[in-house]
């Protein structure tokens, strides 16, 4: 049984050239059995392109390669060439294209993919941090959480902790309640990334109506009422003072705008 070398050459990680290859040899009875790879990874130099082209020689290899600048693309091709070894340019007939299409220039920068799949798992990872740890339902998220939020009940806290998520914030939220003492956690972790969100009592008063109404409930429960709520947020007054957090008025702000301070708080924090 014959046996073949393939060189997959990349100037970031491989795996696409890899995988590629896997493919393609997974398409003969023979496969993978008659197919070995050895993968460059993080290729930058020219002098290590030639190297590559003489041992590929020397082991009758054929070089698939994954290079994203134009320039690093000639250089491999005039060295297998000149050393008459088979090599197979899997992005740069798709980079030329898109860029004749679009009418731009290539930004040519190696492990793009990654970072954009870092990027995308990273936020998926936030998300499913921001749902798992919401209204307190696990305290053991405080501690592991990037940002928390305490506040009463109607300030917004979960859609914020939604927002900030997709921002690859890990954000769990705390719901501060007088008849229930607040998790020992609270006062566990640096209050720099401890956030409380304080909202007007009418304004309050006028969501909690709204919300009653809209569960088909009076609005006169006590959930609604104006002593009842300066009732929370005296308590909430005295847990944001002990654990020494910033506190953000959020009565006449949107989500976005409660980010935004939220975002340059934790980035001064985080310098």
């Amino acid at each position: 049984m014959r046996k073949l070398t393939l060189f997959i050459v990349s100037d970031s990680v491989g795996e696409t050239a890899d995988l590629v290859a896997k493919a393609a040899a997974s398409q003969f009875r023979q496969g993978l059995e008659a197919v070995s790879m050895k993968r460059f990874s993080h290729i930058e130099e020219e002098s290590q392109l030639q190297e590559i082209a003489f041992l590929a020689k020397s082991q009758e290899a054929i070089v698939i390669y994954t290079l994203v600048r134009s320039g690093m693309r000639l250089k491999i091709q005039e060295y297998c060439l000149t050393y008459d070894v088979q090599c197979i340019d899997l992005l740069g007939p798709v980079v030329d294209k898109i860029g004749l299409e679009l009418g731009e220039k290539p930004l040519e920068e190696p492990g793009l993919v990654r970072q954009l799949d870092d990027d995308y798992f990273k936020k998926i990872e936030a998300i499913e941090f921001a749902v798992k740890y919401d209204d307190g339902r696990d305290p053991r998220g405080i501690l592991k959480a990037d940002i928390v939020l305490v506040g009463v009940s109607r300030t917004s806290k979960t859609p914020l902790s939604q927002y900030l998520a997709h921002k690859r914030y890990k954000v769990a939220n705390v719901p501060l309640v007088p008849e229930v003492d607040p998790p020992e956690e609270l006062f566990m972790i640096n209050p720099e990334k401890c956030f409380g969100l304080v909202i007007s009592s009418e304004k309050l008063n006028s969501i909690r109506k709204e919300r009653l109404i809209a569960l088909g409930l009076k609005d006169d429960a006590s959930y609604a009422r104006v002593e009842r709520i300066d009732n929370e947020i005296n308590h909430f007054n005295q847990i944001v003072s002990k654990i020494g957090c910033k506190v953000i008025d959020v009565t006449n702000r949107a989500v976005e705008e409660t980010a935004n301070v939220i975002l340059g708080e934790i980035t001064n924090y985080n310098r």
